[in-house]
């Protein structure tokens, strides 16, 4: 056990030497291809971030036993954007507490509401028609549903590239690692060297880490159902927070929130779309639950800044409640 510990601990070691680096080098990839903030954190970041948790369905999926296989896969499909929404949030409105003596307009989250207006404005509607095709009789109807969470990702993509001023859009990025001779300009070979490996850190810091839960949820009894939707999605959800950490430390909530903003996009309509063509994408009353917590978190934070204009640390720290109460329903094992 205590070598397992060890393991789990050099894991998330990792992870975090890997996310440093990473959020150095995305910021110079964005620069370097002129991308305006908010695209560099929604599209590039989370993408990015989210192929780690991304790889568990399709492991699950294609080499686990054909139902236990395809049930942790939906299990981890759903998982993400649950964290996202609940538990990610959470923990970035939390380091915007922890850092407020660096923030000017505590308790006011610096960001660009557009930008996390839209962004929260395609997850609800996503994944709202992820959760209805569960409930459609035929196969076809379900499909047409996964490519029209498809194309409308890819239209988000497209609206979130060409939306922004790249010029001036950035704060001040610190010097390359990669690029020691040209810290400032750096060149965009070692740029991209750079975001590579520390990809690869957080992917290989991320299956370690998750190889380590898995064996210690066995040792205490944990269902693998909870394995794939809880424990799985937050150990490989670890690089998104800790990017995001990272980010509102220096002042970049845009960058920090659209990094956890995009990648509730991407986990809510590509992922989901994979589960639909793979399994007969038939959910669980404890499916259901995941989702629908989810979406109101969501809802809840996209209400608020309608109205508002703005978001503070404190309404981000209210998305974890749906997280403590499906935590609730899960150790009482009410609908489980």
């Amino acid at each position: 056990m205590l070598q397992d510990f060890g393991i789990l601990i050099f894991s998330l070691a990792i992870i975090l030497l890997g996310a440093e680096v990473f959020t150095n080098g995305i910021e110079w990839l964005g620069k370097k291809l002129r991308l305006a903030e908010g695209a560099v954190g929604s599209v590039l970041a989370a993408v990015g971030t989210a192929l780690p948790e991304t790889m568990i369905p399709i492991i699950a999926i294609f080499f686990g036993t054909e139902e236990v296989g395809k049930e942790i896969g939906i299990g981890a499909i759903l998982g993400a954007p649950f964290m996202l929404a609940t538990l990610a949030l959470f923990m970035t409105g939390a380091a915007g507490l922890f850092y407020r003596k660096r923030r000017l307009r505590f308790p006011r989250m610096n960001i660009n509401p557009i930008i996390l207006e839209r962004d929260l404005s395609f997850f609800i509607i996503l994944y709202t028609l992820a959760l209805l095709a569960a409930f459609l009789p035929f196969h076809t109807g379900k499909m047409a549903i996964a490519g029209i969470l498809v194309l409308m990702y890819m239209v988000y993509v497209y609206i979130t590239i060409n939306s922004g001023d790249p010029a001036g859009s950035f704060h001040k990025i610190n010097p390359c690692l990669f690029d020691r001779r040209c810290p400032n300009d750096p060149s965009l070979k070692k740029v991209l060297l750079q975001v590579i490996i520390s990809l690869g850190l957080i992917i290989i810091g991320a299956k370690f880490f998750v190889n380590e839960i898995e064996k210690l949820s066995i040792l205490f009894g944990v269902s693998g159902f909870v394995l794939a939707l809880i424990i799985a999605p937050v150990a490989t959800e670890l690089p998104e927070k800790f990017n995001s950490i990272i980010w509102i430390s220096q002042g970049k909530d845009t960058l920090a929130m659209g990094n956890i903003t995009g990648a509730m996009v991407f986990q809510s309509s590509l992922i989901p779309a994979l589960g639909i063509v793979l399994t007969p994408w038939n959910l669980s009353i404890k499916a259901v639950i995941s989702v629908v917590l989810a979406l109101v978190s969501a809802s809840l934070l996209l209400y608020y800044l309608k109205r508002k204009g703005y978001i503070t640390v404190y309404i981000l720290m209210f998305s974890g409640v749906f997280y403590l109460i499906f935590i609730y329903l899960v150790v009482n094992k009410i609908f489980f």
